[in-house]
Parts: C-alpha cells; structure tokens; sequence
C-alpha cells in the first residue's frame, strides 16, 4: 500500500484532498506541540483560513519531545488526515497545513531561530497544562531544576518556558517585529497566565538578560486568551486503519475526531494573523466567559465522568455515560452548580450547552478512555471543578455535585476500582499523592485530610472550609461503601 504524501495525493477521493499543499504557502505560525488535537483543531483552521482568504501563514509545527510523529509526517511530506466520525457516518480529508516540522528536543537552536525569524508572527501551544510549570494555587511560574538550567545557563534548552525565552531573547537581539503567543491549552486565562510565565522567566533569568530585552517582550510581544474545545482521543491502530480504508494509502499521522469543534479568540495580533473567522472561529474582546464555560461545564463533565467512571470499570467516556443516574447527577451539576458559579457569554445558557456537551460525549464511535481523561488530575482539578466551588462558597453555596467529583478523584487516586482492578496514577504530583495517602487514616476523613492538605492542588480557604469538606467525607464515604452505580442510584 503506498504512503501519504505529495505523491499520492492523486490517488486521493477527490473529497479527501487538502485545500493546501504543502510548500506552497510560506510559514508564519509556529505551533508547539504536534499532538492529535493541534492536528485536528489548530491545523485545519488554519488551513481553511488561508484556503478562503490567503495570507503566508503556513504553520512549522513543532514537537516539545516525541520523534516518532516529526519522522511519520516528514516521511508523508507533512500531510496527515482528520477523520470526523458521529454515528451518522466519518469523513476523512487530508491536512496541508502544514510548512514544516521539527523535533525541539533534537534541534532546540533551530527552533530558537523560528522564534527569531521576522516572518513567524504567531506562535500557537498545546503543549498540556503541566508544561507550564505553573503552581495550580497561584497561577505563578513553579521552576524546576530543568527550567532553571535553562534560565541560568548557556546549555540548549530543554522545556517549553526555556524555549520560549530564549526564543523571544533572539527575536528581541534580531528587532524581528511583533508576534503573538497563543495558548491553546486548557487553562484559565491562559494569556495572561503565558505572559505571566514569559515575565516570570525573564526576571529569574535577569542577569542574563540583554539590557532593554525585556522591555522589548513586553512592547512587541501579545498573549491573547483562547478557547478550544474538539474532542480528539488519542490515534490507536483502528484510528490508522479507518484512514487508509478511506484513503486507499497508508497515513502514520492519522487522527480521528468528534465532528464539532470551536474555537475563540481574542483578536490581538500585533504581527498580524490568519483569517480564522473564515473558518468559524469565534473572534472577541475577552474569552474569558467562553473559556469558563468550557472548563466548568465541559472539561468538568469529562474528568467527572472519567473518574466515575473508571472507578465504576467503564474503559471509554461513552460507555461511563450508560452507568444509571449518570447523566441525572451530571445535569444537576450543570443546572444546579455551574450554571450559578459564573456569568457565561451573551446569549448563551449554560444549561442548554451541557445538553450539548453530554450528546458529544455519548458519541459511540469516539472512544475517549476514561483513564486518559483522567491523567494529570492535580492539574486539572483545580480549573475544571474547583473553581466552580470557590465561586459557589464565595456566594454562600454549599457544594453537592462538585464535592462528588473531588470525592471521584480522591477514590480514583486511591488507585482501585470498585471491582479491585488496579488504577493508573499518571500524575505529576503522583509522588506527592501517594506519600499522602499513606500517611492518612484509612478512614474517608483521613483520605480527605491528607489530600486537602495538597497545598499545590487545594486553595487553604477550601481546604478549610467545613461546607466544603464535609460533603466531599460524605460522597467518599458512601463511594467507599457501595461503589459508584450504588452511590449514585442513592443521590439521583
């Protein structure tokens, strides 16, 4: 079977073929991290953007470690296809978004240069929230020993803030003209968070600064906020096989996904930017409303459900979702918590979009495992479920549903299901979590007491609050006892 790529593309069905090839449209995005979801989000705006309104805005993409993907699209001429897949039927198209690739961690100079270069004016991320390096309390930068090599050294650098320093530094000693950073990872006011990092940095590398660098960052430098939202499981051999079936050639880059996606963005480009809103993304003063939305009432759901479960012994989030009087509690969590917890975006209702997000999540033939959902919890617990509580205390509101879903975590993080099979702790606190825990009482208030102690994961105002603990002993307790399908037949 022949493999994807400029030779091929005239095998292709003519409905599978990209809208760009790649070559033909000079870079100015670099994007940062060449996972599945930049693939079939990032990358397909972008390409349907510059199809439909021009502009030299192909994207070099650009992998933080994993070599594997740089060598398959290298390989493919950069092409790779995007299967949408509902219960209706799949569509598969070819991607020629793409201008080039690199591996950061095998050519970190290179990529430096990219971010000095005068025709890159954006820089896009999905390099997951734990690449930041920021403590979940805070919101500020959280050094380890390797960024701070990378901050304080002449060695190449090997993290995402090091890179993106040293990058700007260049760019700053070039005068190569304004660019936007753009975060598209999920976290809250990811903007200001990735200015926080890059200002951050520069102070703790300041006596390696250039004098007058920094205030060039910070007059020529943009970070606006965004919201993404595709939901793009990880590429399995099925994933693979359903392309070249459709294809009639073998793509090593293949991703598969929901058909929905969106995206919003705050039209802040100093350097100028691809067409986006010909695409459908959304372009806006603040993204702010949007980006809580979608952290509460959709990634909030996912790691509920993903937690639940997988304690309850379900592999993917729609089977999790078949579980009786899931969907009950996870309404009521939407309508009765997060609906109340914030001011969502004009014209929109909360309640109706949770609507929306259960009918993706129940999709048959996205097979979204509840144990990926489930990585990185610390990480993720603090902008998806615990901002909404903070905002419901801060209105005098005792949690219910969101205290089941820090209960879900702390049984999941226990490392067991309700039937004994052992769970994953893939989690850059799991060293931390683990210690915790067995130091605590085995009782549910000692569980509960050891992980709210987890400064870097629970606010102390939280982690002090009876109204707060009180019913996250209740739902670990009755988790504990009679296990999710009995536990929440009980509450529904």
């Amino acid at each position: 079977m022949a493999r994807l790529g400029l030779g091929a593309l005239g095998r292709l069905p003519e409905a599978s073929r990209p809208l760009l090839r790649p070559g033909d449209v000079p870079a100015g995005v670099v994007h940062l991290g060449l996972g599945a979801f930049h693939r079939a989000h990032q990358a397909v705006y972008t390409e349907e953007a510059v199809a439909r309104a021009g502009g030299d805005w192909g994207i070099i993409a650009v992998a933080p470690r994993s070599v594997d993907i740089v060598r398959a699209l290298t390989e493919q001429d950069g092409l790779f296809s995007v299967t949408s897949n509902s219960g209706e039927g799949s569509r598969t198209r070819v991607v020629g978004a793409l201008a080039g690739v690199r591996h950061a961690a095998g050519d970190p100079a290179g990529v430096v240069a990219l971010l000095a270069d005068p025709a890159i004016r954006v820089l896009t991320l999905t390099v997951t929230e734990k690449a930041y390096q920021l403590d979940p309390a805070t919101g500020q930068l959280r050094p380890d020993a390797e960024l701070v090599a990378d901050l304080t050294t002449d060695r190449p650098p090997r993290t995402v803030p090091g890179l993106l320093v040293r990058g700007l530094l260049a760019r700053a000693a070039a005068d190569a003209g304004p660019i936007a950073l753009v975060s598209c990872d999920n976290l809250p006011s990811n903007g200001r968070l990735l200015r926080g990092l890059v200002t951050r940095s520069l102070e703790y590398a300041d006596g390696r600064v250039p004098a007058g660098a920094a205030d060039w960052v910070r007059d020529h430098v943009s970070f606006p906020c965004t919201m993404v939202d595709r939901i793009v499981p990880a590429s399995t051999p099925q994933t693979l096989a359903d392309a070249e079936r459709a294809l009639g050639v073998v793509d090593l880059a293949a991703v598969a996904a929901e058909p929905y996606r969106q995206w919003v963005i705050e039209d802040d480009f100093p350097g100028g930017r691809p067409a986006w809103e010909r695409a459908g993304a959304v372009l806006t003063t603040d993204a702010g409303p949007w980006e809580r939305l979608k952290l509460r009432a959709l990634n909030g759901l996912h790691s509920a459900t993903a937690y639940l479960g997988a304690l309850a012994g379900r592999e993917t989030i729609a089977e999790a979702l078949r579980i009786p009087h899931l969907t009950t509690v996870l309404r009521r969590l939407v309508a009765e918590e997060v609906a109340v917890s914030f001011t969502p975006p004009d014209g929109v209702s909360v309640v109706d979009y949770g609507e929306e997000v259960l009918a993706r999540f129940a999709n048959p033939v996205i097979r979204h495992r509840t144990i990926q959902i489930a990585m990185d919890g610390s990480q993720k617990l603090p902008q998806r479920v615990l901002h909404t509580i903070a905002d419901l205390r801060a209105a005098g509101v005792r949690p219910r549903w969101a205290a089941l879903v820090v209960a879900a975590w702390m049984r999941f993080a226990q490392g067991r299901a309700d039937d004994g099979t052992v769970l994953p702790l893939d989690d850059p606190l799991a060293a931390r979590i683990r210690a915790a825990l067995a130091g605590a009482r085995t009782s549910p208030e000692g569980v509960v007491e050891a992980l709210f102690g987890l400064t870097e994961v629970f606010p102390a105002e939280l982690a002090a609050d009876d109204e707060v603990r009180e019913p996250v002993v209740e739902w670990l307790t009755a988790l504990d006892r009679y296990g999710v399908e009995k536990t929440l037949a009980g509450a529904a």
